[in-house]
């Protein structure tokens, strides 16, 4: 479905991406974990094709992007992504926004309708469809975006922190419910990033770890817990893999500590 070759992406001087290698299956929930700043959303940045690599490529069901004109609209109606803070028309109503979404995707008028009744009911904004978006709390603006991305049937879908941005713990629950219903139920292809580990067992049945720009595991949990020598938790193997230095900073300071004591 999705195949990522040989992606370096740098700013500068400074490499984000180091010869990414991926290739993700059809209707997986791929989580991309790691600590902050390790390339998590500009790597989901080159797979949505808003980024193009100074080297290697991505292509999505055979086809690579920003080839051409023709095959890139081909990929961006199959596709959406949604950023971690997306532009959203502040003056607009919250339905007036999705549905004017799901229209753009060809969405039949008729499902979009009752897909947007249900979308704002599930995420608690029933009451608040109506309002310009400006009204909205950060985290209504978030519920609203994460609609936004929904509605639009896309069978590719990726989500940079989709559960960031204030989400209450409902909107959490109903986040991680669609995206488990929308694997299972519709074969549907699931890129998001998490900065910590919280939710990813639930959630994804595939892991992709970077470390400084690079992928420092990939594959499923049992996979990881294997090549750790298994029997541990997701955060004891990313303690291994991400953060050694940090548990070694932690003692270090406490051991500073002592000296008052």
């Amino acid at each position: 479905m999705i195949s990522v070759v040989n992606v370096t992406q740098h700013y500068g001087v400074k490499p984000v991406l180091k010869r990414i290698d991926l290739d993700i299956p059809s209707g997986c929930r791929v989580a991309v974990i790691g600590p902050n700043g390790m390339g998590k959303t500009t790597l989901l940045s080159v797979i949505a094709g808003i980024l193009v690599p100074q080297k290697g490529y991505v292509e999505i069901e055979g086809i690579r992007r920003r080839n051409s004109v023709e095959e890139e609209l081909e990929i961006r109606r199959k596709t959406v992504f949604l950023p971690d803070r997306c532009w959203l028309p502040k003056m607009r109503t919250g339905r007036e926004f999705i549905l004017g979404v799901g229209a753009m995707y060809g969405v039949d008028m008729e499902r979009l309708l009752d897909h947007a009744d249900r979308l704002l009911a599930l995420f608690e904004l029933s009451t608040l469809a109506e309002a310009p978006i400006r009204t909205y709390s950060s985290g209504q603006q978030k519920k609203i975006s994460l609609c936004s991305a929904l509605i639009t049937d896309a069978p590719i879908l990726l989500l940079d922190e989709p559960f960031s941005g204030g989400l209450d713990p409902a909107g959490i629950l109903a986040m991680k419910c669609l995206l488990q219903r929308m694997a299972d139920d519709e074969d549907r292809t699931i890129v998001f990033t998490a900065p910590v580990p919280e939710l990813v067992e639930e959630t994804a049945d595939r892991l992709v770890v970077l470390k400084q720009g690079e992928v420092a595991a990939e594959g499923t949990l049992q996979d990881l817990k294997r090549q750790a020598g298994g029997g541990q938790t997701l955060d004891a193997i990313l303690e291994r893999i991400v953060f050694p230095e940090t548990l070694a900073q932690i003692d270090a300071y406490f051991e500073g500590e002592e000296k008052y004591r």
